[in-house]
C-alpha cells in the first residue's frame, strides 16, 4: 500500500499538519485549474498569476477550517474566484447586457450552426482570444461550467445565484462566445 498515492483527504490532513510537500502537492493537483479560472476571471496573464497566487496563500491559511463540504476544488475554485474579482474590481466595470435575440443575431443565427463553429474554432489559442474579449463574468462562467466541468448547481452555488439564472447567464455567455468566434473584429 506504501506504493499508492495519498488520498486528497489524507493530503489535506498533512497539509493542515503543516507538511510543505503535501501542500505543494494539493498545488500540483488544483493549480492549472484555478489558474484558469483566474485568466478567465481576469482576460489578464499577470493578473491571473497575481490572483493564483493569493488565492494560494488564502487557501493555506484557511485550510484548517475547511470543512470538507463539497469537494476541495470547489472550495479553492470558490477562493481563486474571489481574489481574481477583487483584483479586477480594482481595474474595471461591467457594460449592460443586451438582448438575447441582438446576442443570437451577433452568433450568427441564420449562418453556420453553433457545432460548425466550434469544430472550425479548434485552436485554443483562437478559443482564448475570443474569451478574452468577454466580460469577466462570462468568461468565468464559461470556464467553471464547460471548461472545467463544474455541474450546473457547482456554479450556481459557486456564483450565489439559483440555477435557473445561471442557466440563463451561460446562455448569454455561450451566444456571446460564439459571436466573439464566429466575428473575431466584431463589438463585444
Amino acid at each position: 500500500m506504501s506504493g499508492l498515492a495519498p488520498s486528497e483527504d489524507d493530503l489535506i490532513a498533512a497539509a493542515r499538519g503543516g507538511d510543505a510537500a503535501a501542500f505543494e502537492a494539493i498545488v500540483r493537483l488544483h493549480g492549472p485549474a484555478m489558474r484558469r479560472v483566474a485568466r478567465a476571471i481576469t482576460g489578464d496573464d499577470a493578473l491571473a498569476d497575481d490572483a493564483w497566487q493569493d488565492a494560494f496563500v488564502a487557501a493555506h491559511r484557511a485550510l484548517a477550517g475547511y470543512r470538507g463540504q463539497g469537494s476541495l476544488r470547489a472550495w479553492l475554485l470558490a477562493i481563486v474566484r474571489n481574489a481574481a474579482r477583487k483584483l479586477l474590481r480594482e481595474r474595471s466595470g461591467h457594460d449592460d447586457e443586451p438582448e438575447v435575440f441582438t446576442l443570437g443575431l451577433a452568433a450568427g443565427w441564420g449562418e453556420a450552426s453553433p457545432e460548425d463553429v466550434a469544430v472550425a474554432s479548434r485552436d485554443r489559442a483562437q478559443l482564448w482570444a475570443a474569451l478574452d474579449r468577454l466580460e469577466p463574468d462570462d468568461r468565468e462562467l464559461l470556464v467553471l461550467r464547460d471548461l472545467e466541468g463544474q455541474s450546473g448547481d457547482e456554479v450556481a452555488a459557486a456564483l450565489g445565484i439559483a440555477l435557473s439564472a445561471m442557466k440563463s447567464r451561460l446562455h448569454r455567455a455561450r451566444l456571446r462566445l460564439l459571436a466573439a468566434l464566429t466575428h473575431p473584429g466584431g463589438p463585444r
